[in-house]
């Protein structure tokens, strides 16, 4: 078989190098008739199945981008930072550099506006990350922490110190933005397992 291969190979290479339109066309058919020969000759096998790609929820997705961004900002951190150094007290500073990038106004206690939902002008008060967003953001990260080889017992994201930061964060924004974020409350048949 591989005689016949390099036969179609010779044949090809021939086909390619003749300069006459003549014999570049009888070479052209010498190649074909070579190369239907050799496929003609390969043992027949089942048709492999097509080449599947993984696809990802668009939940997966994001927690993969979320991971991303994370360990870019270890690697730009001042000194650099490795994950096994990471500490609660990093995901706040995290957090907190997300806040430039946010779309939510907060609405300072001196503002006019403090306690409105939809500000009837503009005004001075700082735009930050919306609770709801930074809580989900948490959530990712601390399923792709332990998804990489983290331990539960370790994970940054899920300390104490984060988990009152979004409580503080939660009952600021709600405040300040007249939204009240009530806590879902089970239904009475439900058994409260932890």
């Amino acid at each position: 078989m591989s005689a016949a291969v390099a036969a179609a190979a010779a044949a090809a290479s021939s086909c390619y190098s003749s300069r006459t339109t003549s014999s570049r066309s009888q070479n052209q058919y010498q190649y074909q008739h070579q190369h239907h020969s050799v496929l003609s000759s390969l043992p027949a096998s089942s048709p492999s199945p097509p080449l599947v790609l993984p696809s990802f929820s668009r939940y997966e997705t994001q927690k993969r981008r979320d991971w991303n961004t994370f360990l870019q900002y270890l690697r730009n951190h001042r000194p650099p930072l490795a994950l096994s150094r990471c500490s609660s007290a990093h995901v706040l500073e995290f957090l907190k550099y997300l806040d430039q990038f946010g779309k939510t106004k907060v609405h300072a206690q001196n503002c006019p506006f403090f306690g409105h939902h939809q500000a009837p002008a503009p005004c001075p008060c700082p735009i930050r990350q919306a609770w709801g967003s930074l809580d989900a953001l948490i959530g990712r990260l601390r399923a792709a922490f332990e998804e990489n080889g983290g331990r539960p017992e370790t994970n940054p994201f899920g300390g104490p110190a984060v988990r009152l930061y979004l409580k503080e964060i939660r009952d600021e924004q709600s405040k300040a933005r007249g939204i009240v974020y009530e806590k879902k409350k089970r239904k009475k048949g439900e058994n409260n397992l932890g």
